[in-house]
């Protein structure tokens, strides 16, 4: 058995033609949550996969195994929900709190801007289909949001010049009786400084 212990993502800075030679892997959710997993790539060779534990494996992510080779993976169809707002007399917003409940419930979700896809689920399309939305079977690739700090996050860091860091906020000026400026019609004008002469006081005599 061939062993994995490396993931670069979405084969991050590999050559195209690299990947495109790569054997594949075409697995579906329920094994891609999973760090731990053996199986059989498009070559026939047995792989038993043993990434750091809390790895979400993607679909177009590469795997590189203990001799070198490459091992690109494929999110494979399979059953899921797919939900959509009612033409007749839904509107978009009604996705956002089917989102909302689902999340409610930790139901791994696949976000798209206009459907959401779970996994087949009765119970879940009876309350959906009450929200006046509509859910539909299909076979279809299953990728879940993997949520903000998760190991199978968005890809990018914000350590960089784009962080979404707040910009401070200014303090509120307070008018006083330090107050350096006037309001006269909108008009900001400083006050000039005036010189005051102090005499030393003479010493009294009895």
């Amino acid at each position: 058995m061939l062993q994995i212990s490396k993931l670069i993502s979405q084969g991050a800075g590999l050559a195209p033609v690299l990947v495109k030679r790569a054997s594949t892997l075409e697995l579906d959710w329920d094994v891609r949550q999973k760090s731990r997993f053996d199986a059989t790539d498009s070559l026939g060779r047995q792989l038993g996969v043993f990434l750091p534990r809390g790895t979400l494996v993607r679909g177009g992510d590469v795997l590189v195994a203990e001799d070198g080779s490459m091992v690109r993976v494929i999110a494979a169809p399979q059953a899921v929900l797919r939900i959509t707002a009612c033409t007749s007399h839904g509107t978009a917003f009604d996705l956002t709190r089917a989102a909302y409940h689902l999340g409610n419930r930790h139901v791994p979700i696949e976000l798209k801007p206009d459907h959401l896809k779970i996994e087949p689920d009765h119970v879940l399309a009876d309350m959906l289909r009450a929200m006046h939305l509509t859910v539909q079977e299909a076979l279809e690739a299953f990728e879940p949001e993997g949520g903000a700090y998760s190991a199978g996050g968005h890809g990018h860091s914000h350590t960089d010049a784009h962080a979404h860091a707040p910009a401070a906020t200014p303090a509120p000026h307070v008018h006083g009786p330090d107050c350096n400026h006037g309001h006269d019609n909108g008009k900001t004008d400083a006050i000039k400084p005036v010189a005051i002469q102090i005499h030393p006081r003479k010493p009294h005599s009895h």
